[in-house]
């Protein structure tokens, strides 16, 4: 299985450096795309740039100051920006122009924007013929009142330490903070909205699987250390992690054991995709997953991710511009053949 930005018209080198890699061919594919300026940065890399006019493939960006039917034509639309008033204008747009593919429909998007809600679909799966269990850790909500948040927890049955997360995604910095409570006490510091889950201990090692419409690359981060059952009697607090498994914190090269290291098997990863794209109804999302220590073939989905970061995953420009060429050729096939 195989994944924005202005028509850069940039210096000579450039140009120079086109011409190098290859046989520019005839546009033939324009993609407008509506990002964070943060977003263009990560994603619009030079080397996806070129490597796309090569192939025939134009990105450019949209004027969200101007209607979006006024602009164009496109063939794709790829957007991540937050606020009803983007996702009415996408859907609209959507409805008036079916022959434009959009990445991806903003009421699948919203799915994904509460913890709650998005590993849900993970939770109706049964995948255990598929050389191995996928869970997801046993959670629970908590929507106010962080006094009660230790009652709650005591009468939820949930076992410590856990792990806390704002319960809203919506692209900053902070919703993808999370925090280690090792005692029911101190839970009262957390603020919520909050999701609080069971921490599984996984050998410190997370896998993100990128899929980029059905494509699938899996890269190691490095995670959250195990607690012993010692470590968990003798701490008290709850401790902040601002970004855990960040690009910084690959573990793909890593010295590590055979045992955590092992990637989740290949039948199982194409499973969970193919379902999730069809339950989600999205094409473009990433998936943390753990591998429970000590268990070969139990693995939890702890996050969902829309559209992440795949600046940061090895040759991501490659499988990008073969993912969004075979979104034209799948259009070529379902049109009707004219009469000669």
């Amino acid at each position: 299985m195989r994944l924005n930005g202005e028509i850069s018209h940039k210096e000579d080198e450039e140009d120079e450096e086109e011409k190098q890699s290859g046989v520019l061919q005839p546009e033939r594919l324009v993609v407008g795309y509506a990002l964070t300026s943060k977003k263009k940065k990560s994603f619009l890399q030079p080397k996806l740039e070129i490597l796309a006019r090569n192939k025939g493939i134009s990105f450019v960006a949209i004027d969200q100051n101007r209607p979006l039917s006024d602009q164009g034509p496109f063939d794709v639309v790829l957007h991540k920006l937050s606020g009803m008033e983007w996702c009415e204008i996408i859907e609209d747009y959507r409805q008036k122009h079916p022959e434009v593919t959009i990445l991806d429909p903003p009421d699948a998007i919203k799915h994904l924007h509460n913890r709650q809600s998005m590993l849900q679909d993970v939770a109706d799966l049964n995948l255990s013929d598929c050389n191995g269990k996928v869970r997801v850790p046993r959670q629970m909500v908590i929507t106010k009142d962080s006094l009660s948040i230790r009652d709650q927890v005591f009468e939820a049955g949930l076992k410590l330490p856990l792990v806390a997360k704002p319960l809203v995604v919506d692209g900053s910095a902070k919703s993808h903070e999370l925090f280690l409570a090792y005692d029911r006490f101190s839970l009262s510091e957390l603020e919520p909205p909050m999701l609080l889950q069971e921490f599984v201990n996984h050998g410190g090692v997370l896998f993100k699987i990128y899929i980029i419409g059905e494509t699938i690359k899996v890269v190691r981060r490095f995670s959250l250390p195990n607690v012993s059952k010692r470590e968990l009697a003798k701490v008290v607090g709850v401790f902040r992690f601002p970004r855990v498994s960040s690009a910084a914190a690959s573990a793909d090269d890593a010295d590590l054991d055979p045992g955590i290291a092992e990637l989740p098997p290949r039948p199982l990863l194409e499973r969970l995709a193919r379902e999730l794209r069809r339950r989600l109804g999205l094409r473009l999302f990433n998936i943390d997953m753990i591998r429970e220590h000590g268990m070969r073939d139990v693995f939890y989905v702890i996050d969902i991710n829309y559209f992440p970061g795949y600046g940061k995953m090895p040759d991501y420009e490659h499988i990008f511009t073969d993912f969004l060429l075979s979104l034209e050729q799948s259009k070529c096939r379902k049109r009707p053949a004219t009469a000669a």
